[in-house]
C-alpha cells in the first residue's frame, strides 16, 4: 500500500483549509496513494477560544468532515483525517480533538478522541493548556483495513508508550500520530519519540504534521514544527518532509512488521512487576 502524508499549514479559516486539503488529497491519489493522512486540527489551527467558538461546528455539521468524506469517495482512497476540532454537547463547552478514518466509499470507519491533553509550559513565554478548551477521550481505538490494522492516536499521546503497547498487543500493525507539534519540543523530542514507538511495538508509525506559522484572523499566530515522518517497524526513518507544506510518500509492507517482531519479540515478554512499596 502506498501511503501519502500531507504536511499542512492550516490557518483559522476552515473553508480555506478544506480547499487546500482536498486538492492535496486529489494529488496524492493521482500519484497512486491508497491511504492518505492529514495532520492534527486539519480544519482549524487557532489559539483563540472565542474564534474557535465562532467557526467550529459539531460533527454532524462540520464542513471539513463532509468535504473530505466526499473527496475520499471521489478518489476511492482510505483517508485518515488526523483530527478535527469539533464542538460537543458537553455542559462546560469544551471541544473534542477527534481523528477519523474514512473508507474509500466515504464512510466513517473509525473515530478516536485524543486522550492526553497538552498541558505544558514549553518555555517561559509559551504555555499550552489544551484541557481548558478540549475534553479528553477515554478509549483506545483500532481499525481494520485491507492493508493492515491501524491504531489511532494524536500528537501528545506520543509521550505515553503504554497506549501504543496496548494498541500493538491488541493487533495494530500501523500506528498513526497526526500532530501539530511545538517547534521547541519538536526539535528535541519528535523524531526520537516516533522512532521509539515504532521500535517498541514493531509497527509502522505514520506521523503527518502541521508546519510553519499559521495564519490567524484572531489571537496570536501559532507556529508548528513540521517534519512529517514515516518510521519503519525496525526504527528507520523512511521519510522526513522537512518544514515546507507538501506531500511525502511511503510504501507499506506488512512483512516488515512480522520480521521486526520475529527478531525482537518484546510484545510477548511483558511481565507483572511488584512494587515499589508493594
Amino acid at each position: 500500500m502506498r501511503a501519502a502524508l500531507l504536511q499542512l499549514t492550516s490557518g483559522d479559516d476552515p473553508a480555506a483549509n478544506l480547499a487546500v486539503t482536498s486538492a492535496m488529497v486529489a494529488e496524492a491519489a493521482a500519484q497512486g496513494a491508497g491511504f492518505v493522512l492529514t495532520p492534527e486540527v486539519t480544519n482549524c489551527v487557532s489559539l483563540s477560544r472565542s474564534h474557535q467558538d465562532e467557526v467550529l461546528q459539531h460533527e454532524a455539521d462540520d464542513i471539513t468532515l463532509a468535504g473530505l468524506r466526499e473527496v475520499a469517495a471521489q478518489h476511492g482512497v482510505w483517508l485518515l483525517i488526523g483530527s478535527l476540532a469539533l464542538k460537543t454537547a458537553d455542559a462546560d463547552g469544551r471541544f473534542a480533538n477527534r481523528s477519523f478514518l474514512i473508507d474509500p466509499k466515504g464512510e466513517i470507519a473509525a473515530r478516536y478522541d485524543k486522550i492526553h491533553m497538552f498541558d505544558v509550559q514549553v518555555t517561559e513565554t509559551e504555555t499550552f493548556r489544551e484541557s481548558e478548551g478540549y475534553r479528553p477521550g477515554d478509549r483506545a481505538v483500532l481499525a481494520e483495513t485491507p492493508f493492515g490494522t491501524i491504531g489511532l492516536t494524536v500528537c501528545y499521546d506520543l509521550r505515553f508508550p503504554y497506549l501504543y503497547r496496548q494498541l500493538a498487543t491488541s493487533g495494530a500493525q500501523i500506528l498513526t500520530v497526526p500532530a501539530a507539534f511545538s517547534p521547541v519540543t519538536g526539535a528535541a523530542h519528535w523524531e526520537p519519540l516516533l522512532r521509539a514507538r515504532a521500535i517498541e511495538t514493531g509497527c509502522y508509525v505514520l506521523a503527518p504534521a502541521q508546519t510553519g506559522t499559521h495564519a490567524a484572523s484572531a489571537g496570536k499566530p501559532r507556529k508548528t514544527y513540521g517534519h512529517s515522518l514515516a518510521v519503519a517497524p525496525w526504527g528507520e526513518v523512511l521519510t522526513d518532509a522537512g518544514t515546507e507544506p507538501g506531500i511525502t510518500y511511503v510504501d507499506l509492507e506488512l512483512s516488515a512488521v512480522t520480521e521486526a517482531r520475529r527478531r525482537v519479540p518484546s510484545l510477548t515478554h511483558t511481565r507483572s512487576v511488584a512494587g515499589p512499596g508493594g
